[in-house]
């Protein structure tokens, strides 16, 4: 496998609370030859899973093409119930650039990934993000509003007809997003409270699309099995805003709020660049281990394959 040629992919699957399913679909993606899966974790409150693999073009693929066929025989969205946003089974495959690529290699390759999706499985495809065949399908959240229930009605709209794939849900699986985009950070805080409200109305503030910090994406969520309250966040460019500038915003609005802070969590990996100037104590990362940074978990995986490598440069 050759380094230069190495992209990252990290499917989110819409299944959290069932350990041999998320078992069987991380399964899927070790078998394939040549693909590294870095890190994978559930949330059972979100009822959703990440997955976060690496390799060449070909294996990432074949690996995705894996992961969907497991997860559609053992996901039923008719049945499906979390706090976290949801439009497909499989609901979102980005491709991300590592070194060597490009964002339109990963453009190219997400075409290439939904047109098989569509044709082999019958599942609706939408592209987002670099991908998007629209303005109005740039944004991840705007493809997926009206979640699983309302996708039917969705479809019957002109401006939502898919990318690629029939123009109905399918059944039990509903349709499957995917595209290029640059590496995203999933951080959580965690507050001192089980009031929702608090956690989006704090959302709500902090985000870019309310006139708060560029670059980030968040939501309120209840985490009901711990009877706590979180801001849910996706900051798109770590470098125009940190994890430690979101974070610091986030208590700020909670402190005014008459909360405070309990801890705070990545959800799969993170470049090492975004932790520079900051550290796990100051931002109350929960469990924090070094394997947690991307280039350190690529660099082990590859140890243990017996490849080599230079450091990744997300």
């Amino acid at each position: 496998m050759l380094w230069w040629s190495m992209i990252e992919s990290v499917p989110n699957v819409s299944e959290g609370v069932r350990a041999d399913v998320v078992d069987a679909v991380a399964g899927a993606v070790r078998a394939v030859p040549g693909t590294l899966l870095l890190d994978h974790s559930a949330d059972p409150s979100h009822n959703r899973s990440v997955f976060t693999l690496a390799g060449t073009v070909g294996s990432v693929v074949e690996a995705l093409l894996q992961l969907v066929e497991v997860s559609l025989a053992r996901i039923d969205l008719r049945h499906h119930r979390g706090v976290h946003p949801r439009l497909g089974a499989v609901d979102v495959v980005p491709f991300i650039p590592l070194d060597g690529a490009t964002l339109a290699d990963c453009v190219d390759v997400s075409h290439q990934f939904g047109a098989v999706v569509a044709g082999r499985f019958g599942i609706p495809v939408f592209l987002y993000e670099a991908s998007a065949s629209q303005p109005h399908r740039r944004r991840l959240e705007d493809v997926r509003r009206g979640q699983f229930e309302g996708l039917a009605a969705k479809l019957r709209q002109p401006d939502w007809q898919p990318d690629y794939g029939p123009a109905a849900p399918h059944p039990t699986a509903g349709a499957l997003i995917t595209g290029a985009r640059l590496p995203l950070i999933a951080f959580n805080v965690n507050l001192t409270t089980s009031d929702v409200a608090c956690a989006r109305s704090i959302a709500a503030v902090v985000r870019e699309r309310g006139g708060g910090l560029r670059a980030v994406k968040a939501l309120g969520l209840p985490l009901e099995h711990r009877r706590l309250a979180q801001v849910s966040m996706n900051l798109t460019d770590f470098t125009t805003t940190g994890v430690q500038a979101a974070f610091d915003a986030v208590e700020a609005e909670a402190r005014a709020r008459g909360v405070d802070v309990l801890e705070s969590e990545l959800i799969g990996l993170i470049p090492e660049a975004a932790l520079a100037g900051t550290s796990a104590e100051r931002l109350r990362l929960t469990g924090f281990k070094p394997s947690q940074i991307l280039e350190v978990r690529i660099a082990q995986q590859l140890q243990r394959s017996g490849e080599t490598a230079r450091p990744a440069r997300p």
